[in-house]
């Protein structure tokens, strides 16, 4: 008579394969997780440094329109970007704020394309080599004229009716408070860029 199988005892290295396997999954997810809040760090910062050069750029240009906005000569120049300055110095101050390193371009006339680059690495998990990887992604911020007006010579000494988004401005360059503010002027938005890289 075959004596009495030991279930118990059996099952023990089972369980404990088991639980490992388990603990091992747990782990990956986690070093996972880390990746991604990683990339998502990196994506903000990169989203912010190029909305912020490319909001200077359009404050500038807005600044430079209110100035010569008695020569409408000039105008056509500014709305298409002639003669705004790079800022990416702000852009490398919204990455650092963000936690990030930045290499930014300013592709004249209107946009800048920023690839941020996250100043924390992954750190250690049990997926090799992630102590040392750093987090980059890429934005491009691109500002955009909203306005047109008639071309050609003005016959009075009024000045030409501007339109911006429909909306129709009578322009007074002696009440400043009623001229276009930067953001009715230009938008400025996030073009599609490309995906995160690790």
């Amino acid at each position: 008579m075959n004596p009495p199988r030991r279930d118990a005892g059996q099952a023990f290295p089972i369980y404990i394969t088991v639980v490992a396997g388990l603990l091992f999954l747990a782990l990956v997810y986690l070093a996972v997780g880390q990746a991604s809040v990683n990339r998502s760090s990196a994506q903000t910062a990169a989203d912010a440094a190029a909305l912020a050069a490319a909001q200077k750029t359009r404050d500038q240009l807005a600044g430079m329109w209110v100035e010569d906005v008695r020569d409408p000569a000039k105008w056509q120049a500014i709305f298409e970007g002639h003669g705004g300055g790079d800022f990416c110095s702000r852009a490398d101050q919204l990455a650092a704020d963000n936690g990030a390193t930045d290499q930014c371009e300013f592709r004249p006339p209107l946009s800048y394309v920023v690839k941020a680059t996250t100043i924390k690495p992954v750190g250690d998990s049990v997926v090799p080599g992630t102590e040392g990887v750093h987090a980059t992604a890429h934005a491009t911020a691109v500002i955009q004229s909203l306005c047109s007006f008639p071309h050609g010579v003005v016959e009075s000494d009024d000045l030409p009716q501007l339109t911006c988004r429909g909306k129709v401005w009578v322009l007074k360059p002696d009440d400043p408070s009623g001229l276009p503010r930067p953001e009715d002027l230009f938008d400025v938005h996030l073009a599609d860029s490309p995906a995160h890289d690790q």
